[in-house]
C-alpha cells in the first residue's frame, strides 16, 4: 500500500461533480492499493501517518503529528499510484489490486485512520474525482507499507 501524504491548510474532493469530503488543516492522502497488500499494510500506514511529526511546534520545528494539532484527514483512493512505468511510455496498472479487493482495503485503511484522528473525510472509491487544496509548506512525503515492513522498494518502477 502506498500513499502520498501532504500537509494542508484545507482540502475538498468532488466525486462525479458532487462534494464528497472536505477538511480543514491536517493531511491530504492519496492511497494506492497493490495486489499483495493486506489489512496489516493498512494498519501500519494508518499508525505511522497518525504519528508522523510533520507539523510545526511553537519553535517552528516539525515536531507535531496530525493528532497533536487535532487535525483532519482527507483520504482519496488512487490506483495510478500503483503504476508500473518501467517499460515504454504508457504505464500499466497490473500491480494494483483488483477493484473489489482494493476497495475493501481502502475502507479498512479509512477505518484505521479514523480511529486515530479527530475527523476523516473521503472521496468515493472508483468515482471520477476532482480535488481542491491549499498545501502547507508544501510538505509532501511518499510512504509505502513495504518500506515499513522492511521489504524495501517495490518492483516494477513503483515505490
Amino acid at each position: 500500500m502506498t500513499t502520498v501524504v501532504q500537509r494542508i491548510k484545507n482540502a475538498a474532493v468532488y466525486a462525479d461533480g458532487v462534494l464528497s469530503g472536505k477538511v480543514g488543516a491536517g493531511l491530504y492522502l492519496l492511497l494506492g492499493v497493490f495486489s499483495d497488500d493486506t489489512e496489516e499494510d493498512a494498519e501500519l500506514l494508518a499508525e505511522k501517518i497518525a504519528k508522523l511529526r510533520i507539523f510545526s511546534d511553537e519553535g517552528g520545528k516539525m515536531n507535531l503529528s496530525v493528532t497533536d494539532i487535532d487535525g483532519e484527514v482527507l483520504v482519496v483512493s488512487n490506483f495510478t499510484l500503483c503504476a508500473d512505468y518501467s517499460h515504454g511510455n504508457r504505464p500499466n496498472y497490473l500491480l494494483a489490486a483488483p477493484p473489489e479487493r482494493a476497495n475493501a482495503l481502502y475502507e479498512h485503511f479509512v477505518s484505521e485512520i479514523s480511529r486515530r484522528v479527530r475527523f476523516t473525510a473521503t472521496g468515493r472509491f472508483g468515482a471520477d474525482m476532482r480535488t481542491e487544496m491549499t498545501t502547507d509548506g508544501p510538505v509532501t512525503i511518499l510512504m509505502d507499507s513495504a518500506v515499513l515492513k522492511n521489504k524495501g522498494r517495490r518492483s516494477g518502477g513503483a515505490l
